[in-house]
Formats: C-alpha cells, structure tokens, sequence
C-alpha cells in the first residue's frame, strides 16, 4: 500500500474514533430511491414549525449534521458545505439541515445554539429543523452525518447517500471528490435520470438515544 493510502486510511479511523465512541442505533427504515419521502414536521431555529409537505413542488435536499463530527466540520470549515447550500437554493432547492442527536449526546443543540452556529458559519440552509427525538432520521435510515437526501417535486426520494465520493475527513480531498448531491440535483433539474441514486453514506453515526 503507497504511503498517501496509508495516511488516509489512518485519519479516517482517527476521525470516526473521535465521533463514533458509542455505536447508535440503527435506524428502522429502509427507504429506496423512487419511493415517496415520508412526510414531517419538525421545529426549526427560527422558531417556527417546518413541514416537508409544505414546500411540495420544489425539489428538497436534506442534510443530516452535527456540528462536532469531523466529517460535518470538513465540509463547514472548507466553505464546501455553504457553497453548496448557496448555490442549491439559488436554483431554487429547499435546503433542510437536521439534527438528529439526542439531548446529552455529541452534536444536540437547542433553537438558540443552532441559529448560532449557522449564523457563525455562514451557513445558508432554508431552514435548521431540531429532530431530538430521532424520529425523523429514523424514518429516513439516517446513518450518518452527513447523510443527504434529495427529494424532487413529486414528493419522491432520487438520492440518497454520502455528500461526496470521497469518505474522509481531509479538507484537501474535497476538490477531487465527486459532489454527489449536486450532480444529482443537477441532472433532475435538467430532466435528466440521475445516474447515481443512491451511495454510501460515509462520517460520524447519528447519536440517537
């Protein structure tokens, strides 16, 4: 094995050991691409409630995310995770952000902390929803954060799976990675069948209770 593999092999264990010291449960649902995106509602930073079935007729990307995970600050330190959320949401694309990590658990934040951390990022999600229950995530077979979904018009899933091609948490890997979310929502933009519909999630377990 050359040298660079072998360092990248052993900062993604590193990583996933700084995020990872308890394995969560895994989540219930086994949702496929095609399939309708189940319905919720959840309360958002704003304040205010957000219900997936009110934003019907757009398309939807959906970001599960916790703030001390490695692999969620790869993307938010970089300005990758930003730059996606502005330029989705420019085409018209709802972005949602969801944490799924339960009150005591790495990641949990209330309204106030996470309207300060997108606020102090320069995040631009439509909205930051707050899912302490794990309902939500389970419902979707959330895994990991980050763990994307995109939901088109119709209400139903083409795609699911990892942000990007490449599973690390290194900042330099960004550039070469392919962006899997954006070129999904790119090519059912443009009426075309998204070639990859579904990935491998990659980064931190969801910290359900």
């Amino acid at each position: 094995m050359r040298l660079n593999a072998v360092v990248a092999a052993t900062l993604l264990l590193a990583a996933t050991a700084a995020c990872d010291s308890a394995v969560s449960p895994s989540p219930s649902a086994m949702l496929k691409p095609g399939e309708a995106a189940p319905d919720f509602t959840l309360p958002g930073a704003d304040g205010k409630s957000h219900s997936l079935g009110s934003f019907k007729g757009k398309y939807v990307v959906l970001e599960w995310t916790n703030h001390e995970c490695p692999f969620v600050k790869k993307h938010y330190k970089s300005g990758n995770m930003q730059s996606q959320q502005k330029e989705l949401t420019g085409k018209g694309a709802v972005w949602l952000s969801i944490v799924s990590s339960a009150p005591g658990k790495q990641g949990h934040v209330d309204a106030a902390k996470a309207a300060e951390l997108t606020a102090s990022r320069g995040a631009a999600p439509t909205a930051v929803l707050l899912d302490a229950s794990g309902e939500v995530g389970r419902k979707y077979g959330a895994k990991t954060t980050p763990h994307m979904y995109v939901i088109a018009p119709d209400g139903k899933l083409i795609y699911m799976g990892g942000i990007d091609s490449i599973p690390s948490a290194d900042v330099d890997d960004i550039a070469s990675a392919t962006p899997y979310v954006k070129v999904a929502l790119g090519e059912a933009m443009a009426g075309k069948p998204v070639t990859r519909a579904s990935t491998q999630p990659y980064g931190c377990s969801v910290k359900y209770d």
